[in-house]
């Protein structure tokens, strides 16, 4: 079999702020950007790969009730719903640019005892991003 990872999910409270992370601090390219009854889907990518983020409107499954909205809302803004793993081949330089730009620093880059350097940062809707390089 050969399978491949083609995207993942990520939610996103506010889409101007979503891209101006992912586009344009991240560099990240919008390859969809759909509009529905006031809301937006947004598809980024770092350019030259196949893999993508859609970045959704949260909680907006038709089989959510009000109270898993709340608590997802509530996940949301404590930053543990939803996160992603990145990689870069300039962990300290990525950070620099990261923290001169505003981003939420949650964890300075470290080199950690299992052979990898990471760091980690959220996104404006709270998603825990960890980002990291091999040693």
């Amino acid at each position: 079999m050969d399978i491949a990872i083609h995207g993942s999910f990520l939610p996103q409270t506010d889409p101007d702020a979503a891209l101006a992370f992912y586009r344009d601090l991240l560099g990240f390219e919008v390859r969809n950007d759909v509009g529905y009854d006031g809301m937006r889907w947004i598809t980024v990518g770092p350019p030259g790969q196949p893999v993508s983020i859609v970045l959704h409107p949260p909680a907006v499954d038709p089989g959510i009730t009000e109270d898993e909205r709340r608590v997802i809302g509530e996940m949301m803004a404590k930053g543990t719903y939803a996160g992603i793993l990145f990689s870069s081949d300039d962990l300290d330089g990525l950070f620099k640019h990261l923290q001169e730009s505003g981003a939420e620093v949650i964890q300075e880059p470290t080199d950690q005892p299992y052979g990898l350097r990471d760091g980690a940062v959220r996104d404006p809707s709270g998603n825990l991003i960890r980002i990291q390089q091999r040693v």
